[in-house]
Parts: structure tokens; C-alpha cells; sequence
């Protein structure tokens, strides 16, 4: 994240090496609470992390509830009921970039799993974990971790919960062993559901290996109820050997398809507009392999909040003033910048000497220190926080099937081809992620081996103006989903990217057989998961400039031009860029 500086090529320079500077000498004031109330725990309204859904609305609701133990859960949910108010969950960090977490209207109730957070048993000689849904995926690591275990997969960013974890199928990369998907490693969950009057207007029910309803639990967008505690299946904690190799993006396509079946951990970070690659050596070694190597990633490090809002400024300026050439520059030195330093890696949790290095899987497999707690009055933080100006952005998480991959990518370096300069918005946001997943069981997990791609890219605060470059932007987005079939991230993504993807899941129907079965009143439904499970229109919005945020898509070619006004047919195929084009088919 540090890569967001200026349009002159002695000034990100300066700002990088005074960024990363700051890593080392000061720590973070911690996170604030995103569900925030006027009267106690009443007339309150949540955000997400980022402070802005894809439709930049606020949610309400009359009340917040914060659980501590499975028992006071059963009931708030049992209340509910029993009064029809409809119920969303939300997690102490809140990353969902959709209205996951937003109950319908006003009227109704958070449920905040901030203080469920809790080991509820360890058994090291099955090597399993028992731990309340609240806990944070760091926990659950260094939990695991103090008992010799570890859990062999995992995204990359610690800051989620593993109720969030399950809510939206996060997962790290790999092709081996059962997936790179957390919920994949979950052999028995307790989830509180609504019930009848008979039964106290709440459950506890709890399923396991070979309860098809486990399917249904594993990725479930908070719609069955809220799952309280979850048993995992670990391994024995081992080392793992991580060598970042930089080539040209040439043969990309051709290695997508045989490089994660060379190893385990592998991924890919993709410099279009640069035509490099970054690939990811990465495996496991022998347990008495030399080496103390700890991996914190420098893009969820934290940084100076006053030179991120610096860099902002300067990319909201060439954004305005058409300086593709300026991101340019920006991108090509934040990544070697990036190189030199390792990419966060060092050899002995201090400095980087070089490759490989090695070290636990659990210093290796997630970072995040932006979170840390040392309160330094907010003179750093996470670059995307928005209590000073930090970096606002989109992000596009969709997976295309494995043997798709190839073309996709082909596709897309003929854009880059077209409009050379087009993506390095995406390189000064450290490229894309490209990240291998298995198929799941889960009803809503992926359907098959693919690949994720992960685009982050720049966001204005004016949802009338147009991003620079937006019509190659809007291809990829358009092409990944419609030409390719991409299945979206349940957490990331915009409206567009949800249009017709519950028909790509083969189990759908018997997700929704469960979701009736568990809470036939859809008091843990809302509108907004009701449309992404197909069960009513209207994903997208009649809204004015709405096609910018990707909301919705319309049939006529329109001039794009900055600063115009328009309104968006739903439903309609529209490229909404400074230049319109027709929708790749």
C-alpha cells in the first residue's frame, strides 16, 4: 500500500523510504467499532472497514447486541423471533465490501460476535480446535500454533474473524490437500437458528462430517443463522521455504495451469501494464530446516497516515488531470522498491539477507500488523483507514475456472497491448493477485479447480466521476463475469459481479432447501441476499451515476465524459467509461 505516491520519480522514492521507515518506529491505534449507536445500544447505523458499501449507502438499525457466551446468543435470537425482527451478523472488523452485514430497514438487529471470541477446547492428539466464531484468524493461528498445530491454509490478511472466514469462503492459494479454503478444514459447527414456540423460538444445532447440512453451514453469507463455535481440523505445525522469482509476463498463461501443481503454496503477482510477474516458490521443508523467517507483508504494515494521505491526493490529481504516465512511474518504483526489500520478508523477523526464506508456517501464512495496538494518536495506521484520508478503492475478487485461466489472461494482455499505460492503477496497487483454488463440497464454495484473480484499484470519493482508464477497467470486470463465467468472493466485488452467479452453483437449490428448513421467516435474510440468492430481482440499481460504481448496466452506448449526469436502465448491457464500448462477448 505503500506504492500510492506521487507523479514526479524522485517523490515516491522519498515518500516509500520514509513510509517504510515508519514501520519500524511506531505502532497503531487500534481499530474503531464500525457498528456505532446514539442511545446506548439502540438507533445505530454500521459500516464496513472501508466505510462505504459499493452503493455508498448507510445501513441502520434499532439495535445492537453483543453476545458473550452461546447461551446469551440463543437468546437474543430466541427475542427475535419471537418479535420478527430481522437479524444480521456482523464481526468486530467488518472487511465485507458488500451489504453483508446490513439488516433490512431500520427496525432491525446487529448481532456482534466482538466478544465471542474465545478457545473453547484443543484435543493435539486428534489435532483439532474448538474456538467461538468471533476469534480472529490471528488468534486461531498463534492458538494453534503454542500446541505444536497449524492450520495448513489461509488468507493472507489476519484480520478476519472465522465467522467471517465461513461467511464469505476466504481461502489462501494452493492446489493440494483438501484446498486452500478455511471452511474445507471444519469437521463440526454449532450454529444458533431460529425455532418454533415449542422449542423456545431458538436452537443450538450442531453439525458434522457427513451431516450434508455442513455443506450448506460452510459458506453460508450469515443467511442460516449464527454460527457459534467451530471445530477444525489442524496438522503438525512444519516449515515452509518462500523464494518471490520476477519474469516477464510472456508465458503467463501457460504457466497458470501447471504451476500450482509444482507448489504448494504458490500464487502469482501480475504487473500488466509493467509485463512482469512475480512468482511465489513456495513449500514446505523439513522441521529442522535452518531458518527463523517471519513474513509481514508491507501493503498490511503500517504506515504514515499523513504521507498515505499525501499519496492520495497525489493519485486523486492524476486521476483529474489524465497522468497516466505519473501512476506509471509510481507503479514501476513501488515495485522495485518492494523487491529490494523482500516484500516484507526477513530471514530472522528483523532484516532481509535474501532467498529462500524459511521459517513456521505460522510466521509465514497470514500478516496484518497494521492492527497492532501501541496508540501513537493515529500518526500510522492501515493505509485504507478512513479516519484520516487513507486510500479508497474498488476490489474485484472473481475465480475463473482453471482451464479457463489461460485465455482470460491472453484477453487481457491484448487490452494492455491497446492501452499500454491502462493498468498501472493496478500496479501501484501491488498488481493483481492471482491465487489457486480446489473445489469445494460446500453448496456455495467453488465449483471447481480455478483461479482467483484480486484487482484493487482507485476509487473516487465523487460517485459521478469517471476513473481514469475505466473502460479497459470495465472490460476485465465484464469479461471475467460474463465472457469467462467468473464466481464472485462472497466479501469483495461490486453489484455487477453478483448478476446471475447463484445459477452457477449446482447445489444452490439444496443451499436454499437448508436456508427454509433453519429460518423459513428469512428473519436472517434482506433484500440484498435475497437478490444475490436469486430468490428476487434487482441486483442492480436505478440510481443516478450508478454505472460508475458498477451497479447496474444499461443498453445504449452513452458519452462517458467527466462531470455528466445520466441515469442507468437495470438490467441493460452498458459500457460506462470515458469511452463507451460494446460489452465483450
Amino acid at each position: 500500500m505503500c506504492s500510492e505516491m506521487g507523479i514526479f520519480p524522485w517523490l515516491p522514492l522519498l515518500l516509500y523510504f520514509i513510509c517504510l521507515t515508519t514501520i519500524f518506529l511506531v505502532g497503531y491505534i487500534p481499530h474503531e467499532d464500525h457498528i456505532k449507536c446514539s442511545s446506548g445500544n439502540a438507533n445505530c447505523t454500521i459500516s464496513n472497514v472501508y466505510r462505504s458499501f459499493p452503493d455508498r449507502s448507510i445501513c441502520r438499525a434499532a439495535e445492537a447486541a453483543y453476545p458473550t457466551t452461546e447461551e446469551g446468543l440463543l437468546s437474543i435470537v430466541a427475542n427475535a423471533t419471537f418479535l420478527q425482527k430481522k437479524m444480521r451478523i456482523a464481526t468486530s472488523l467488518s472487511n465485507s465490501i458488500p451489504k453483508l452485514m446490513c439488516p433490512d430497514g431500520e427496525n432491525g438487529l446487529i448481532i456482534s460476535t466482538k466478544y465471542l471470541n474465545r478457545r473453547v477446547g484443543l484435543d493435539e492428539s486428534a489435532m483439532t480446535i474448538t474456538v467461538e466464531t468471533g476469534m480472529t484468524l490471528r488468534q486461531l493461528i498463534n492458538e494453534s500454533a503454542m500446541a505444536g498445530l497449524a492450520l495448513p491454509y489461509a488468507p493472507y490478511w489476519w484480520g478476519v474473524t472465522i465467522g467471517g472466514i465461513l461467511g464469505t469462503g476466504a481461502h489462501g492459494s494452493t492446489l493440494w490437500d483438501l484446498g486452500p479454503a478455511v471452511h474445507d478444514y471444519v469437521i463440526e459447527l454449532r450454529i444458533v437458528t431460529p425455532a418454533g414456540p415449542d422449542e423456545g423460538y431458538a436452537k443450538v444445532r450442531t453439525l458434522k462430517i457427513g451431516d450434508p447440512e455442513l455443506d450448506a453451514a460452510r459458506v453460508s453469507l450469515g443467511v442460516l443463522g449464527v454460527i457459534s463455535q467451530v471445530t477444525l481440523q489442524l496438522q503438525p505445525l512444519f516449515k515452509r521455504s518462500i523464494t518471490f522469482l520476477e519474469k516477464d509476463d510472456s508465458d503467463l498463461g501457460a504457466q497458470i495451469s501447471t504451476f500450482g501443481n509444482q507448489h504448494e503454496f504458490a500464487d502469482f503477482t501480475w504487473f500488466p501494464s509493467q509485463k512482469k510477474v512475480l512468482y511465489r516458490i513456495d513449500d514446505r521443508v523439513p522441521y529442522n530446516t535452518t531458518g527463523n523467517g517471519v513474513f509481514d507483508f508491507f501493503g498490511l504494515s503500517p504506515v504514515s497516515s499523513f504521507l498515505t494521505a499525501v499519496s492520495r491526493t497525489i493519485e486523486e490529481i492524476q486521476e483529474y488531470t489524465g497522468h497516466a504516465v505519473g501512476k506509471c512511474i509510481t507503479g514501476s518504483l513501488g515495485r522495485y522498491i518492494l523487491k529490494k526489500a523482500g516484500y516484507g520478508l526477513t530471514n530472522d523477523g528483523t532484516s532481509f539477507k535474501g532467498y529462500p526464506v524459511v521459517g513456521y508456517h505460522n510466521n509465514l501464512q497470514s500478516s496484518g500488523t497494521c492492527l497492532d495496538t501501541p496508540k501513537d494518536g493515529l500518526w500510522t495506521a492501515c493505509a485504507w483507514d478512513q479516519r484520516f484520508k487513507g486510500l479508497y478503492f474498488f476490489q474485484n475478487g472473481i475465480s475463473i475456472s482453471l482451464y479457463k485461466a489461460k485465455d482470460f489472461i491472453q484477453d487481457v494482455q491484448k487490452l494492455v497491448a491497446l492501452q499500454p499505460k491502462a493498468l498501472c492503477g493496478v500496479d501501484i496497487y501491488n498488481g493483481i493477485l492471482i491465487r489457486y483454488i480446489t473445489a469445494s463440497s460446500a453448496y456455495l464454495g467453488k465449483q471447481e479447480d480455478s483461479v482467483e484473480f484480486d484487482i484493487t484499484y482507485y476509487r473516487s470519493k465523487d460517485p459521478m466521476a469517471p476513473r481514469l482508464h475505466e473502460d479497459i477497467f470495465e472490460e476485465i470486470e465484464q469479461m471475467a463475469v460474463f465472457k469467462y463465467g467468473g464466481m464472485p468472493h462472497w466479501g469483495k466485488n461490486r453489484h455487477l459481479t453478483f448478476i446471475g452467479a447463484i445459477n452457477k452453483y449446482e447445489n444452490a437449490g439444496e443451499f436454499l432447501k437448508v436456508k427454509q428448513s433453519y429460518d423459513p421467516l428469512g428473519l436472517f435474510s434482506t433484500k440484498w441476499t435475497d437478490k444475490v440468492l436469486g430468490l428476487r430481482d434487482g441486483i442492480t440499481v436505478l440510481k443516478e451515476g450508478c454505472a460508475l460504481e458498477g451497479l447496474c448496466i444499461c443498453s445504449q452506448d452513452i458519452h462517458c465524459a467527466p462531470k455528466k449526469r445520466y441515469f442507468c436502465r437495470p438490467g441493460k448491457v452498458y459500457k460506462n467509461a470515458r469511452v463507451c464500448t460494446q460489452l465483450t462477448s
